[in-house]
Order: C-alpha cells, then structure tokens, then sequence
C-alpha cells in the first residue's frame, strides 16, 4: 500500500499518477486517507495528553493521602477515574481511526511509474520489443485444443469428471513435458542465482493481504470455506511473505528467490476462445522468480529479469513480443509491468505467458518489509515478481507452432529433459 508521507509529500503526482489508471476520483481518495491519519494523530496526542494527566493526578493522590487531605484525594481519584474513562474512549477511537485509514488505503492501488504508457485498455499497451519469425505450418495444421487430443497426451474431458472445467489431466508425453519446462526453468533460475524455494500453496489472510491479493476485488482466489485459508493464485504470495516482517541489511541484498507450484484461480468472467484449451486454466503450473532489492537498483533488477524471461523463449525458439503495459491495464499492486506474449500458430494469436513486475515499495510497506542502511536508518525495500515461465500456454505454443504432418517436434532444449525429441503416433 502507498506510505502516508509519500502521498502527504507527492500529493500532485500521486493524484497524477492514479488518474494514469483512470481513476477520476483519485484526488478525492487520497484526502480522505489523509483526514484519517490527522484524525488519527490528534487522537493520538489527545491519548498521550490524558494518560500523563491520569498519572500526574495518580501521583498527587499518594501526596494527599501522605499529608492527611482526605477529601483532596478522594476527588482527585474520581478526576482520575474520569481520565482512564476518556483514556479507554480514546483508545478504542484510536483503533478504529487505524482500521478505517488502513482500509483506505487498501483501496487505492499503486502509483505507475513514468515510464508506463497512457491509456485505459489492452488495446493502450506498448509493444517494446519483438523477437523471432512466425512458423510457417502446413496445410492441416490444427490448434492445440485437436493435437492433445489426436497424440492422447492432455485430457480435458476426464478433468471435468473429476474436478471441473479447467482442471486438465496431463499423461504421458504430455506429463513429461510439463516436468521438462519445469525443470529447464528451475535450472536456468538455478544458473541465474535464484535460490530453489518449494513453498506452501495454502496461505493464510495475513499472506494474502500482505501481499495485495487480498481484499480479493475480482474474486479470483479460491477461498477454503472452514478457514481463513487461500490455495495460491501464484508462488509470489508465499516467497515473497518469507519476508513479512522482516528487517533485512544492505549485505543481504539482493534476495533471490524461485519456486515451481501450481495455481489456483477462479478466473472469474473469462469467457470465449480465450478460455478453450490451455489457453486459460483454473489449476496450471508455473515458475515463479522474486527479489527484494533495493529501491536504487530494482529497475536495473526489473530489466535484468525481463532479459531472463527473454532467455528462456529464445532457447525454447518461440516467437514473442514484450508489452509494457498502460495505466488501465496495470495490477492493483505494480507500478510497472512488461508481459511477454508468445505467437501461437495453431491459433494465430499472441499468448501471454509471463509477467514480470516491480512493485516498488508497495508490497513492502503491507509486509512491514525494511532494510536497515549503513547510516542505520531502516528504509523499505522494493520488491519484485515474473513468471518464469507460466506452463500451460508455453506447452500450447509449442505443440502448435512445431507441428509436422508426422508429428510434433520437441524444441532441442527440452529433450534432455523431457526423453524424447518427437510426439507421434
């Protein structure tokens, strides 16, 4: 959530920045989170004021009753019992002005950075870079949704027995497959200095809300209706509350961290052709790379991590784009993001499959998450997320765009570990 001292200092460009994200009332939100901590603070100094009048009248008691002034005392325990009364009122405004400020602020997402583009929809995006040709296929070449199922290798239909719509069976070389892009992905984090996590996919509210998940506008967390438990809509919820509460030093930066989990989300609204096949999934697997960093060097780190998902593609040799993403279409929670979308010929368009995001101190701030610098001053840390990569559409990118009339043709990168260069018949 955004510090009261930034909005407080940076009024203008905090109203300039969330009106990039189209929100018209921004100004409006902002003074109200502002009329809430000066509410706060002069309750606050009114407590203060009472309790060291409570214990000064506290203290004049003993004396009145040392000295024989009966009658002093006894009206002077009845201004005390006043006091502690106006204390205990006091205190409870306190909480509430506390709740309602941090509430507030809950509302009101991240301010984007300068560099994120104008506009309000999908259609606003800034295409930044492009690599690679588009496969040429042949004739009968089908989408992926027909491959799996004329080679067997991914089952819908038993899915939704079972579970759902949206809840895939992957067998055989379709299993081996998903593992391939796994463990590929595991090891060039593994080579990039990203430390292997394996963490929960069951996070608490105090995770979820730390984070910016929660509260849960859009309705895409899968809730665990006993508890307040939520399975995991990316490992960035669970990595990255490792450091909830948290006072780090300068020497342990930068922290980086990678987990392979799967995730969970409802996907709320989604309908049409994006949904069909892989293309949109209420379980999948992902690779996940976060760092906490420094907030002089995540940018760097921002662009050092972008080239890493970029890495991945070009080995994998599949066509993508990067997107720096508008105001309107930002998450809640970063200030910027980069999506890399990757060409699918079967279906003739562009698959995101990765985003890769700074959310600057926004993160921090709900996560109590600081650095204690070398003038012993503790600053908030900034921290970081991508996709490396998301599964399923990567899989649909490639069954489709490496089709043969004999088969599907295995990018050379993952044969070593999938054990086989070839899907056919």
């Amino acid at each position: 959530m955004l510090e009261i001292a930034t909005i407080r200092s940076q009024f203008g460009l905090a109203v300039q920045g969330l009106s990039k994200r189209g929100i018209k009332e921004a100004e409006a939100l902002l003074n109200q989170v502002l009329a809430l901590d000066k509410s706060r603070r002069e309750t606050q100094i009114e407590l203060d004021s009472t309790l060291a009048e409570a214990n000064n009248k506290a203290r004049e008691i003993g004396r009145l009753i040392q000295t024989g002034a009966k009658d002093q005392a006894e009206s002077a325990k009845q201004e005390t019992a006043g006091l502690k009364a106006k204390a205990r009122s006091l205190q409870q405004k306190l909480v509430d002005l506390v709740d309602q400020q941090q509430q507030a602020l809950y509302n009101i997402p991240n301010i984007p950075n300068s560099d994120v583009p104008n506009g309000s929809t999908a259609n606003d995006n800034l295409v930044v870079a492009e690599w690679g040709e588009k496969p040429a296929l042949h004739a009968q070449a089908k989408p992926h949704w027909d491959l799996i199922k004329q080679y067997d290798i991914i089952d819908f239909e038993l899915g939704n027995k079972v579970s759902g719509a949206g809840f895939p069976f992957y067998k055989g070389k379709g299993a081996k497959l998903v593992r391939a892009l796994a463990n590929y992905c595991l090891d060039q984090a593994d080579a990039a200095g990203y430390l292997e996590i394996q963490p929960p996919v069951i996070v608490n509210q105090e995770s979820g809300t730390a984070t910016g998940q929660l509260p849960d506008k859009e309705g895409q967390m899968y809730a665990i209706s006993d508890s307040e438990q939520y399975l995991i809509p990316t490992a960035e919820v669970p990595i990255t509350n490792i450091y909830r509460d948290v006072l780090l030093h300068t020497k342990d930066l930068p922290i980086k961290n990678v987990g392979f989990t799967p995730c969970f989300r409802r996907e709320a609204g989604s309908w049409g052709s994006d949904v069909r096949g892989l293309n949109r999934l209420h379980q999948f697997d992902k690779v996940e790379i976060v760092q906490v960093n420094h907030p002089e060097h995540s940018y760097q780190a921002l662009k050092e991590m972008v080239e890493h998902v970029a890495g991945l593609l070009q080995q994998l040799k599949l066509p993508y784009r990067i997107v720096n993403l508008c105001g309107g279409d930002l998450g809640f929670t970063a200030a910027q993001t980069f999506d890399f979308e990757v060409y699918s010929a079967g279906q003739d368009k562009w698959l995101e499959v990765s985003s890769v995001s700074n959310f600057e101190t926004y993160q921090a701030n709900r996560l109590k998450l600081r650095c204690r610098g070398e003038d012993k001053k503790n600053f908030l840390l900034h921290t970081l997320n991508g996709s490396a990569l998301a599964i399923p559409r990567v899989l649909a990118a490639i069954l489709e765009n490496n089709q043969l009339e004999t088969g599907i043709k295995i990018p050379d990168v993952l044969v070593q570990y999938a054990g086989f260069d070839t899907i056919s018949l």
